[in-house]
């Protein structure tokens, strides 16, 4: 305890020292590092750094000496000066901080085998929160009425069972674009890491066990929810309201919005047709709906995998793999995308891809049944895809190239042969080598376009490094990664981690743009916000106006920005979807060897 209090006071120390120096600056990995990972934190100022810097412990000794290096590659406009801080030989457990003699000290770190804990079970929290039906967090039910069918073979305002799933973001809105994606990616996690999810809720996510991992507890959340929106053999729903929700902040269990029925009633359901759709001013896009009915499918035979043999309930278990087996066959009957609705303004997911969703499926059915007819499509759904993703630009429309990565090539590694392996191999690294020529033109090793939703864009292509990896035991990426990771948890401009209350005692986002925090002032731990977006998105989105003095104001640049400001519903919103793929992210860190 004296030497945490020591230890305390030092801190405490030096930041008032750089607080009145405010002129070098230190970003690194705020949760910190395993033993064995490449640790490089960035300092920037407008003044040239000579000399070498510390690792401090916690009695106050040195631990550790290095030069301080001049980046390869430049920062962002505002500083001039750029420097890597260097210190993966040192290994020792323990807590620290980093000093550049006279000019700056870092916020403290901790470099161990456990230095990721379980936070993995963190953004499990922020997913519960989002829950929509009953939710644990506010102890209550919402929406109970959704919701009212538009658009399919039934009369429009026929009512179905649309409720459960998740709220999408910091609106109430529910899509199953995102939705798919987060159950079909936690089941995977749990595939991955079993031995890595607690039970310590039950399946309404009150505490208490029931023998069920909770990742899997809320997994079959979002499969009930398709479930439902999957009402009959032929017929899918994939959204419930639109952008008539967007009326200021609201809890979910007394929502004002009116879609027509009345103030806090029936909602909105749209039926996945095929064709474009919207009922005000605006109308997506759509030539089919093999992206929702093949991400639906890959989920439901996710869940066919693991509550057979794993949980043992053959029930469950095939009913999910007869719901799969019937939303392929509707994907290929109906091959194109569905994109979201809007109606009041411009905003809306614009995914326009769809054949990785039927190499999903088609590879997890296979894996399923064995049906050859299933590796077949896999193949050549496989072949149709190759790179495309968002890696190959430099900006696209909001969720264009979805999900961010195309995790089916790694679903169906294992079931084909040498010379397929390879091709799918190739695929990932042409798109992780695209992704590395912008990444060496920054200090920070950033290889994210700042488009909307970064983050995801982010935790999605470090996950993409990580498969590879296992598919090829080629680690020529493995640092990369890390510096991405290190990205995410406070080594960037800002030095803020982009997960709501992680690490605790941390610099995180807090004024999020969510009406929980809005109108309860009450913090949630784990969801992932949006992340920043380059200077020219925010200048041109409506309706965005920060309601506080900017924090970061001395670090936003004519490049990029990030604000952690309520008002600011593009960098500083958490998403369901991001979270949810990044569960398998912090899973993969929070073990000895990965």
């Amino acid at each position: 305890m004296q030497k945490l209090f020591a230890f305390v006071l030092f801190t405490l120390n030096f930041t008032l020292l750089q607080a009145q120096s405010n002129s070098v600056y230190i970003r690194i990995n705020l949760l910190g590092y395993l033993p064995g990972d490449q640790k490089v934190a960035i300092a920037f100022s407008n003044k040239p750094v000579k000399g070498k810097f510390e690792i401090i412990d916690a009695s106050g000794k040195v631990a550790f000496v290095h030069k301080v290096i001049p980046s390869k590659a430049p920062g962002y406009d505002n500083f001039k000066y750029y420097y890597d801080l260097e210190f993966s030989e040192f290994q020792k457990a323990g807590s620290y901080i980093i000093r550049i003699p006279n000019h700056s000290v870092s916020t403290s770190f901790v470099i161990g085998k456990n230095a990721f804990k379980n936070y993995h079970e963190d953004l499990l929290i922020f997913m519960r929160q989002q829950r929509c039906g009953f939710n644990p967090f506010f102890n209550q039910t919402c929406h109970e009425k959704d919701g009212r069918a538009m658009g399919g073979p039934m009369p429009d305002s026929t009512y179905i069972n649309a409720r459960g799933g998740w709220h999408d973001a910091g609106d109430q809105l529910k899509y199953l674009i995102t939705a798919s994606n987060s159950v079909a990616r936690m089941i995977m996690a749990y595939q991955f890491f079993p031995e890595k999810f607690a039970d310590q809720v039950n399946a309404l996510g009150q505490s208490g066990s029931n023998d069920i991992p909770d990742v899997l507890d809320e997994a079959r959340w979002g499969l009930d929810w398709i479930h439902n929106l999957h009402p009959q053999n032929g017929q899918l729903f994939h959204q419930v309201a639109d952008d008539r929700d967007h009326i200021g902040w609201k809890l979910p269990m007394n929502d004002p919005s009116n879609y027509g029925w009345g103030k806090n009633s029936y909602r909105v359901a749209y039926f996945a047709g095929g064709e474009p759709q919207g009922l005000g001013k605006y109308k997506s896009n759509a030539t089919g709906i093999a992206n929702l009915a093949g991400r639906s499918a890959a989920a439901m035979a996710l869940g066919y995998q693991v509550w057979k043999k794993d949980l043992k309930d053959e029930a469950y278990a095939l009913r999910c793999l007869s719901a799969a087996e019937d939303l392929y066959r509707m994907g290929k009957e109906k091959e194109g995308y569905q994109q979201g609705n809007s109606y009041g303004a411009p905003y809306r997911y614009n995914e326009d891809t769809w054949t990785d969703d039927m190499e999903w499926a088609a590879a997890e059915l296979y894996r399923a049944t064995r049906k050859s007819e299933y590796l077949d499509d896999a193949k050549r759904y496989a072949e149709a895809t190759n790179t495309l993703s968002w890696i190959e630009n430099d900006t696209t429309s909001h969720y264009q190239r979805y999900p961010f990565m195309n995790i089916a090539h790694y679903a169906l590694f294992d079931l084909v042969d040498a010379g397929f392996k390879e091709k799918l191999i190739g695929y990932y690294k042409k798109g992780i080598e695209k992704t590395l020529v912008r990444a060496n033109k920054n200090a920070f090793h950033h290889g994210v376009p700042f488009i909307w939703c970064s983050n995801n864009l982010t935790t999605d292509l470090i996950l993409q490094i990580l498969l590879y990896e296992k598919m090829t035991g080629d680690l020529q990426y493995h640092t990369y990664a890390l510096a991405m990771r290190d990205w995410l948890l406070g080594r960037n401009p800002w030095g803020t981690s982009m997960f709501m209350n992680i690490p605790e005692k941390g610099e995180y986002p807090v004024d999020v743009h969510t009406s929980t925090w809005a109108l309860t002032k009450k913090e949630i731990p784990g969801g992932l916000v949006d992340g920043p977006i380059y200077t020219s998105i925010f200048n041109k989105l409506i309706g965005l106006k920060l309601n506080e003095p900017d924090e970061f104001a001395p670090f936003q640049n004519s490049y990029v920005v990030y604000h952690d400001d309520i008002g600011n519903y593009a960098t500083n919103e958490p998403t369901m979807d991001g979270t949810a793929c990044a569960i398998m992210l912090m899973a993969w860190f929070a073990q000895d060897q990965y």
